[in-house]
């Protein structure tokens, strides 16, 4: 609380201290350009092409900026960045922005522009000074024109075919990191659990306790295939993407699968729950046969196969073990 009482509204602000927040917010603008640059390098080096050029295009906002304060105010910047100003916009951390896919980054792009826009334009709009107030006129008029320098980079760094191959890089990294991990999780627990939930179904005749069993192996076998997937590989060499978030989506996805076959025996009628538990599975197999085919190109009647007769053999293993 003590933090937010000592920032300055932007009202309060002298037209030097506004300048300088100004200089402060381009040199940020301009390293987080760079950043994202950095992060598309090796995927997408066309887009980062563009990103570099942005990041020259605030170098140079800059550079206006503290000219204009040299010849009003001197040499001696204030120190006054975003977080000293309440209201003022914000900008999301590095680290946060690491894992986003290249749409988002170029939406990001996008708000930061939006954003400064409005900041120059109130800018202007308080300052008394002819000069300051057409300079900071210029710069609003220079952000809210990035979206058609984005587009012109675009157009000389970006043809068609560089667009294609990004696209397929994008959507091939986002199946490594995402789907794959995601389809052997969700096949893991479809498959796994349906010999300990049918058999224990079948040996007590219980729906409570095999709910529990159901519940324990799904989030047990999730527990064990995210931590698996996670520590197998951290992406650096197979290209395979962030560890977290392919343990993320392994172990999500077990729990899912067998949950899924556990939770119809909240009902109390023993068939009822059973004749559902089927029906579920049924799905689920089609639906792992599908995920294979549109994200994997597996044929889909050679996944189906696969997919169901597995998932037969292992639920006609569960029964019997549980009626013997």
């Amino acid at each position: 609380m003590r933090f937010f009482a000592q920032r300055r509204h932007f009202k309060d602000l002298s037209e030097q201290e506004i300048i300088a927040l100004a200089i402060s917010s381009e040199e940020d603008d301009g390293r987080i350009y760079r950043s994202y640059a950095e992060r598309l390098r090796s995927d997408f080096p066309d887009t980062a092409k563009i990103f570099d050029g942005m990041a020259e295009e605030e170098d140079e906002h800059r550079r206006r900026l503290i000219e204009l304060h040299r010849e009003r105010f001197g040499e001696v910047i204030p120190l006054i960045r975003r977080e000293h100003v309440a209201g003022y916009y914000a900008r999301r951390p590095v680290w946060l922005v690491e894992n986003l896919g290249l749409e988002r980054i170029r939406e990001e792009a996008a708000l930061m522009e939006r954003d400064a826009e409005r900041f120059y334009l109130a800018a202007a709009q308080n300052s008394t000074d002819a000069a300051t107030r057409k300079l900071l006129g210029d710069l609003a008029a220079a952000e809210a024109g990035h979206q058609d320098k984005a587009e012109h980079l675009t157009e000389a760094n970006l043809g068609e075919e560089q667009l294609d191959t990004e696209q397929e890089t994008a959507k091939r990294q986002f199946v490594l990191t995402w789907v794959q991990p995601g389809l052997a999780g969700l096949m893991d627990g479809s498959v796994s659990t349906l010999a300990p939930i049918f058999a224990t179904a079948f040996a007590t005749q219980d729906t409570w306790t095999t709910f529990l069993v159901g519940l324990a192996a799904s989030v047990g076998a999730g527990i064990s295939m995210g931590f698996t997937e996670a520590a197998s590989d951290d992406g650096q060499l197979s290209g395979r993407g962030s560890p977290f978030k392919r343990g993320i989506s392994s172990g999500v996805m077990t729990t899912v699968g067998g949950l899924g076959h556990a939770l119809p025996y909240l009902i109390p009628h023993f068939w009822t729950a059973t004749l559902t538990a089927f029906v579920v599975v049924f799905v689920e197999l089609w639906a792992i046969a599908w995920i294979q085919n549109k994200y994997m190109e597996t044929p889909f009647f050679r996944a189906a196969f696969q997919v169901v007769l597995g998932g037969a053999l292992v639920f006609a293993a569960g029964v019997l073990i549980g009626s013997g």
